[in-house]
């Protein structure tokens, strides 16, 4: 028994300590989880030496570069196509990511040549990253966390009224436990919360813009996209597996986020 256990926690230890970038959250009882940001990046380079200099891990799959944190993946191309405008003024208006230490990580980043914006009225505890096309990245801190950053939220700006019927659709769809944080409501699903915050004014679908879209890794892609068509969900264009063996499909919400459903093949050994 005390082999067992020593088993299990050295191969815990190995995880957090060298694999854990690359390990997204357990599935939930609906067979999901974060799966990833995908960036139609303008300069590739720049945005791969950022989220590198941040804690980042940077993997070819298929010959295309795959950054992964903590709960998450961040694809950086989306073939020929083109994005244009930031996150700001699109349903999803910012993404985030928890720290250990704020001040601590963002004077790390800095070093490295991070651009790294202030805290809200001087908040010590968080503070904001803009990539180099405008993806508004908020950072704030969990000291109690093993893991110098992890994945962390997905923040939704939507009409007032709408925010009730969001919170009823993402935990139909995907399963998510619906709570509040300040006041607010969100949806917890594995690796990440979904946040609502009301718009004042009507906000861009995410589609061609530089976060195009925002993915969900599940466990049986057939049985996943089989429950959401038979909810009435309908999918952009038909399930396809794709050269390097990853199953993938996309939908878009009913306010305009453009979301890939996807069961991953494996990544194959981390590059840097």
């Amino acid at each position: 028994m005390k082999t067992m256990l020593f088993a299990a926690l050295l191969f815990a230890s190995a995880l957090i300590g060298q694999g854990a970038s690359a390990q997204p959250a357990p599935f939930n009882a609906t067979g999901v989880t974060m799966g990833h940001w995908h960036l139609i990046s303008k300069d590739v380079e720049a945005n791969k030496k950022l989220f590198l200099a941040m804690g980042a891990k940077l993997y070819m799959p298929g010959g295309q570069p795959l950054i992964a944190f903590p709960g998450l993946y961040i694809n950086l191309n989306l073939g020929m196509e083109k994005g244009d405008g930031g996150t700001v003024g699109t349903v999803v208006n910012h993404v985030g990511f928890v720290v250990d230490d704020v001040q601590k990580r963002t004077a790390e980043w800095k070093a490295k040549g991070v651009p790294v914006l202030p805290g809200t009225n001087g908040r010590k505890d968080q503070a904001f990253v803009v990539t180099p096309d405008g993806v508004r990245i908020e950072i704030l801190e969990d000291k109690t966390q093993t893991v110098p950053i992890r994945n962390d939220h997905v923040h939704f700006f939507l009409p007032a009224a709408e925010i009730p019927k969001a919170v009823a659709w993402y935990v139909k769809t995907f399963g998510g436990k619906p709570g509040t944080r300040n006041n607010a409501p969100v949806v917890d699903l594995p690796g990440v919360q979904l946040r609502f915050n009301k718009a004042d004014a009507p906000q861009a679908a995410t589609r061609h813009h530089i976060l195009d879209h925002i993915g969900f890794d599940v466990r049986d892609h057939a049985a996943f996209v089989s429950k959401i068509t038979a909810e009435g969900v309908k999918l952009d264009e038909p399930a396809r597996t794709v050269p390097n063996g990853s199953k993938i499909t996309y939908i878009t919400d009913p306010w305009g986020t453009r979301i890939e459903i996807i069961q991953r093949a494996p990544l194959g050994p981390q590059v840097q």
